[in-house]
């Protein structure tokens, strides 16, 4: 796969989104505590923009009357029809057996490291054995 730069880490802050394109695909990018996400910006029930929704958590119950917030910031909610996604993997918590979003992997890299670019030549060891030059192969 391709990597493409699609924003600076302080563009988008822990617990927030931003709406990036690549080429024509529209994405959602997504910080969780310092872990970058990438999903289709596109929800697969109706094509809402995700990057509009709200992020929220998943609600759990162990008996009724006693709730909890769990997986606080994970998950983002349709904004036309509140389908929910985990921003973690696309899987719908809506219909988790039939839709989900598409992932994207997304890291934070530093600027060191794409300045080496995936341009690099490849070396091959030579030795010097006696009168002559080796080449490795």
């Amino acid at each position: 796969m391709t990597r493409h730069v699609v924003a600076n880490v302080a563009d988008v802050p822990a617990g927030g989104r931003l709406r990036v394109m690549v080429g024509k695909r529209p994405l959602c990018l997504f910080n969780i505590a310092g872990e970058f996400f990438a999903l289709n910006d596109r929800c697969p029930h109706e094509g809402a923009s995700l990057a509009d929704g709200n992020i929220s958590g998943i609600v759990e119950s162990d008996r009724p009357g006693h709730y909890r917030l769990c997986r606080r910031g994970e998950m983002i909610k349709c904004p036309w029809h509140g389908w929910e996604f985990d921003i973690r993997t696309g899987q719908s918590w809506s219909d988790p057996d039939r839709t989900r979003v598409r992932a994207y992997d997304a890291e934070a890299v530093g600027g060191a490291e794409l300045e080496k670019g995936p341009f690099v030549a490849e070396t091959i060891p030579v030795e010097i054995d006696g009168a002559y030059v080796v080449v490795e192969l």
